[in-house]
């Protein structure tokens, strides 16, 4: 029962948040802070979920002004825990599909997020080229998933290279974003699902000297090491 209820609260939450969102967006159509705004309607509803979410941010992030933010991605419950976090003048970065979802899709656009065709290498190519125009011209950050996917337990997956060529040729740092493992920790028919931690970590700077495949494997691994500290800080719980 306390499921079924979850999910209505859920499903209500979120046909109301994409009204009032496109009713803002159509005041303000792509505004720098739209992202933030909705953002931090869908990160308020993790007590909805029955966690704690504890946030940690490295002072460094809080002051490096625009840059490229990479997350771990896990699971569908990520909408509602990762976007506490989003920073403001910041958009993110997602699949082109995402369009055609009623309501929601609308919403994404319009608050000035960017699509990407995965399925077209050049215009992946061209988006990612966008990217990096934005964030020279406009001062904006983007919010990017270099998994590519949701990894489903599996780990942190392998990162695909596309952040990492964004903030090269953009010129700023990578700001890593490591949450701990949430794969078979939420429990809809359970009123209390734990603590998740979210840990915001010290922009990385990139020397434009290397490769973004090295860039990748090298924020990868300070990810992965993170994500292993702040699940044996849930495990202590």
């Amino acid at each position: 029962m306390l499921a079924i209820i979850r999910i209505l609260i859920m499903a209500l939450f979120i046909l109301l948040s994409c009204i009032f969102g496109l009713l803002l967006c159509l005041v303000k159509p792509f505004h720098i802070n739209n992202v933030h705004i909705v953002a931090s309607w869908f990160g308020s509803m993790a007590n909805m979920l029955g966690v704690k979410l504890v946030i940690t941010r490295d002072p460094d992030a809080l002051e490096c002004g625009p840059a490229v933010y990479v997350a771990n991605h896990q699971n569908n419950y990520d909408i509602f825990t990762l976007p506490a976090v989003v920073p403001k003048n910041c958009v993110s970065l997602g699949k082109k599909s995402l369009k055609w979802i009623p309501f929601f899709g609308q919403l994404y656009w319009l608050s000035g997020n960017i699509l990407i065709d995965r399925g077209n290498r050049s215009k992946a190519a061209g988006t990612i080229s966008k990217s990096a125009d934005k964030i020279r011209q406009k001062g904006l950050s983007v919010w990017m998933f270099p998994e590519g996917t949701r990894s489903y337990g599996r780990g942190l997956l392998p990162f695909k290279t596309g952040a990492f060529h964004t903030a090269l040729n953009a010129g700023v740092p990578v700001v890593p974003v490591c949450m701990s493992t949430t794969h078979k920790t939420i429990k809809l028919n359970r009123w209390d699902n734990g603590i998740i931690y979210i840990d915001m970590l010290a922009p990385q700077p990139l020397d434009k000297t290397i490769g973004a495949r090295e860039h990748a494997t090298r924020i990868h691994s300070i990810m992965a090491a993170r994500i292993t500290e702040l699940d044996a800080q849930v495990r202590e719980k």
